[in-house]
Parts: C-alpha cells; structure tokens; sequence
C-alpha cells in the first residue's frame, strides 16, 4: 500500500507540474524519495511501524506536490528534510522493536536450556536416590551412607538453581537497562530532530558560539527600542523553543552601527537587548535563563559605509546554550 501510495503521490506531483510549470527536484528531495523507497523495500517496517510509515507518506506527498507545483527550494527542502525525519524515525522504531523480538526469543531459548537442565538434575537426584534405597536394602551402614551422598546431590542441585536464578535476574536487569537507554537515546533523537526543524524557521546558523539567531534592525521601531509585531512574532517562537527545551538558555546581545554618539548607541544597544528579554518574561520564560549584554558600535558585521551596511550592524543576536546551558562568552 505504501508503494501505491508514493506513486500515487508522484504522479500527482507531476500532474500538478504538468498544469503550471516543468516539476522541480532538489537533491534532499532526491534523498527522500530515495529513503521512502529503502523503507518501503523493509518487511520490518509494515510488521512493526506501519502508523509511523503512513505519517512518514504523508510528509512525502507533501514535498513531492510543493515540487510538482515548482514551489520554492527553500520550502521543497524543508518538506523534504521533514519527511527524511520521519522516516528515519520509522526505520529506527521498526529497529528497535525487531530487537525486542529478537530479545524476546532469545529469552524462551535461555528458559528451555533452564528446564532441560533442571530436568537432568532431576534424573540424576531420582538416579541417586534409587541407588542409596538398594544399598540400604543391602545393608544398614551403606544405607546411612547413601543418604548422605544424596543430601549432597540435593545441595548441589539447589546451589545449582541458585547460581541459574542468580544468572537469570542478571540477564533480565541488563535487558532492562538496555531497553531504557534504547528509549532515552530515540527520545532524544526526537528532540534534536524538532529544535532543529525549529531553529531552521528562526533562520538559525551555527557558529562556533552555538547557534546564533540574529534580530535585524527592521524588527524594532525606527531609532527605538520596542519590538515590532514581527519581531513579537519572532520571539513568540523563541519562546516556544525555550519551553520545550527547559534546559535551555540564550545570550541576548544588542550591536549598533556608528551613527551618532557612542553613547547614545551604547544605551541603544543595551535598551534593544532588555526589549527581547521583557518579551521573553512576558511569554513565560523566567529572567534566570536570559543574559542580556549591550556592545554599542562594537562587532560590526559590515563596513558603515552604506545606509545597507549599517542597517546590518543594527541588530540583536541571540545566541542558544549548550544541553546543559552554557554559552561561549566574546
């Protein structure tokens, strides 16, 4: 069905193509059918993730209509990496529960190993206990004899089924604790997989600081330091990312250019970065997880030699900690 349905997907993709424009591909895009087809050719994947398999379908026909109607690159790549997402995802669940499985017959195998053993200690106490009745028929002394060497072969058979017992919880207790690490490591997948997907619609780069988002001067008023509705919007999702990643935190440092007076541009810059940090308190995010530093003309990222140039320099960078929320200081 999952093929039917990539065709199906394909096809009208291209028929939308057909009515607008020549269909566009992009190499992620490629790279995602590529991976669809892998996960479709996978007997696990229908057997164990057949749910997570639809969903990842849906994210295909997504990106294979956005390129058929020759929608941007940018939003073909972005359905396109969703859709990767998902699929890895769907192949490391059908993974992961083939492993059970695996673990699961690997367990009946240890217990019919267990009972044979057990059975044969059985034999040999059943053995013991005959061969002590007939030298006790023989003779009273060899009797007394022979109940104290199957007193012993009881011992050894109970120390035997301790010793297995003890084995058993072990190997349990290990299963365990590598079926827990196994969960926690997907769940963390998972979270890198959305902060990411998420710090690419805040246009995010990675630096050597960490990833960076910067605030351009359009989204405060003229000369002021109130952020604009885009700009609210823009940190509302800051915001989001922030909640859903508590351990999170950010820098938030305000730059200006080099007209007028350094002063005034100091203040300008250090009022700018307080705007983002109120915005942040305002949407839940407590004031212990924002820095705020204001660096005036300071760090220019262009020459002030153009009104375009130092409306780049005009700006609020807000830099994303570490997993354990450091960040790397100027």
């Amino acid at each position: 069905m999952n093929k039917t349905r990539f065709a199906l997907s394909l096809a009208a993709a291209l028929v939308l193509g057909a009515c607008s424009s020549v269909p566009k591909t992009t190499g992620l895009l490629e790279q995602a059918r590529s991976d669809y087809r892998m996960a479709q050719n996978n007997p696990f994947i229908d057997q164990f993730a057949q749910p997570q398999m639809q969903q990842a379908g849906v994210a295909m026909d997504q990106a294979n209509v956005a390129a058929g109607r020759s929608a941007s690159s940018e939003e073909i790549d972005k359905l396109a990496y969703l859709a990767r997402q998902q699929i890895a995802l769907t192949q490391e669940l059908a993974k992961q529960r083939l492993a059970e499985v695996e673990a699961a017959r690997s367990a009946r195998e240890r217990d019919r190993l267990r009972q044979d053993q057990r059975s044969s200690d059985a034999n040999q106490a059943r053995a013991n206990a005959e061969q002590a009745a007939l030298v006790q028929r023989k003779a009273k002394a060899d009797a007394a004899q022979a109940k104290s060497e199957a007193d012993d072969a009881r011992y050894s058979a109970e120390d035997a089924q301790r010793r297995i017992d003890a084995a058993r919880r072990m190997t349990e207790e290990a299963q365990a604790r590598t079926q827990e690490a196994q969960r926690e490591a997907l769940q963390a997948q998972v979270r890198n997989s959305l902060l990411e997907t998420q710090l690419l619609e805040l246009a995010a780069r990675k630096t050597e600081r960490g990833m960076v988002i910067t605030l351009g001067d359009v989204l405060f008023g003229s000369d002021l330091a109130r952020l604009n509705p885009q700009g609210l919007r823009t940190a509302q999702k800051l915001a989001q990312v922030l909640e859903q990643h508590p351990q999170r935190t950010v820098l938030v440092e305000g730059f200006a250019d080099s007209t007028g007076g350094a002063a005034h541009n100091q203040e300008l810059s250090e009022r700018r970065a307080a705007a983002v940090r109120v915005a942040l308190q305002e949407m839940g995010i407590a004031q212990s997880r924002i820095a705020v530093r204001g660096y005036g003309e300071a760090y220019p990222v262009a020459a002030n030699d153009s009104l375009a140039n130092r409306q780049l320099n005009r700006r609020v960078e807000i830099v994303l900690s570490d997993a354990s929320g450091l960040t790397k200081p100027r």
